[in-house]
């Protein structure tokens, strides 16, 4: 337990939003979407729990709801062909991260965790009985694959990947988890591979995910979230990938803890898989991310780079402060001037200060507009 408690960034993830209501500040900080989902959703919900889905699912799943995941990922750009045996629906992504570290590891195990990085990695391998091993990116979010293998040792057994990333935007490509194999395929390395922000990648880049490797697929945890998808967070519905033998194996630890995943909402799911068309949500989501990048230009922040996916863009503030560290920025801007965001050392396990904070754009188009208004005309 004093291992877990040790683990505090987590409070930022909380504190900020609670900051932003009590000085009356545009929200920014969190990825949690404040506008309404897809009317059709809403109707396919109603109709299941009007139906009577209201009892347990199999413990992979909806059955329906995994045959439409499978013809889902096969109309991708770059299609993902799969068997129903290689899938489970799970209640929610850090469930899924979890329960595959649980599957795989034995104590005193290393884990290999990129950063920045989501703050329930390291707590996840240490309730595991593992030893967390932190690989910092480049200052430009970039890896240096000779540093990362040094990362490497006879007693690494995972390493946790997400792309595309929150905070930094970064997406893996072809090359990276090509690249990634040639340090590990002589050991037997694990990789969770959290893909949840999937349907977020802009300009011409596709998702390219690391099921695609043939060989990186046999040894690979590949985890989705209908939550990000459809901001649908609260129904606590995804699913993963694996292998048919290590699926088996992630049900065999998954039945004694949760059995399965929200029976009513598989349905609505299962309905609206039918329908949704993930180029228009791209889009959506994309146009706010232009949005955000065009007004940030008419205040001091700077956007180093523009973020490549997800629903967050990291941003420089060094121009308005050379002394204050991003915590401190970060709680000036909330409840000084107004807006909300996260500071990126949130997202490290050591790290106590940096260059960057991180806002989310997954707002109403007019929120961001007041925020970034807002901005030009106080700092």
């Amino acid at each position: 337990m004093n291992k877990i408690n040790g683990f505090t960034h987590y409070s930022f993830f909380t504190e900020m939003s609670e900051l932003a209501l009590k000085h009356g500040s545009f929200d920014l900080s969190l990825g949690l979407p404040d506008f309404d989902i897809d009317e059709r959703l809403t109707t396919f919900l109603k109709e299941a729990a009007d139906s009577g889905h209201h009892n347990y699912e199999p413990l992979a799943g909806n059955p329906l709801l995994i045959a439409n995941i499978i013809q889902y990922n096969a109309k991708r750009v770059h299609g993902i062909v799969l068997q129903s045996d290689e899938i489970t629906i799970v209640p929610c992504a850090t469930f899924a991260l979890h329960t595959a570290l649980k599957t795989i590891l034995n104590q005193g195990d290393e884990v290999i965790i990129i950063q920045p990085s989501y703050y329930t990695y390291a707590p996840s391998v240490v309730m595991n009985n593992a030893i967390p091993v932190y690989y910092n990116l480049n200052d430009d979010f970039t890896m240096d694959w000779e540093r990362f293998r040094q990362c490497i040792s006879g007693k690494t057994k995972a390493i946790i990947i997400n792309s595309p990333q929150n905070p930094t935007g970064k997406i893996w490509k072809r090359k990276d988890w090509g690249q990634l194999y040639e340090l590990i395929k002589y050991q037997e390395i694990y990789l969770i591979s959290e893909e949840i922000y999937d349907t977020y990648c802009y300009d011409e880049i596709e998702h390219y995910s690391s099921f695609l490797h043939p060989e990186l697929r046999k040894r690979t945890f590949c985890i989705f979230s209908f939550g990000k998808m459809f901001h649908t967070s609260g129904w606590k519905v995804s699913y993963m990938m694996a292998s048919k033998e290590l699926t088996s194996l992630f049900q065999t630890h998954q039945q004694y803890i949760s059995y399965g995943a929200n029976a009513t909402a598989q349905y609505a799911l299962t309905k609206y898989l039918e329908v949704f068309d993930p180029a228009v949500s791209k889009k959506v989501m994309q146009r706010k991310r232009d949005l955000f990048n065009e007004l940030i230009l008419e205040t001091p922040l700077l956007v180093e780079q523009k973020s490549e996916g997800s629903v967050f863009q990291v941003v420089n503030f060094r121009n308005i402060s050379k002394t204050m560290s991003d915590v401190e920025f970060s709680i000036w801007l909330t409840t000084e001037k107004k807006v909300a965001c996260l500071p990126l050392s949130a997202f490290y396990h050591s790290k106590q200060n940096s260059d960057y904070i991180r806002f989310s754009f997954a707002k109403t188009d007019e929120v961001i507009i007041q925020a970034l208004e807002h901005l030009k005309k106080n700092l």
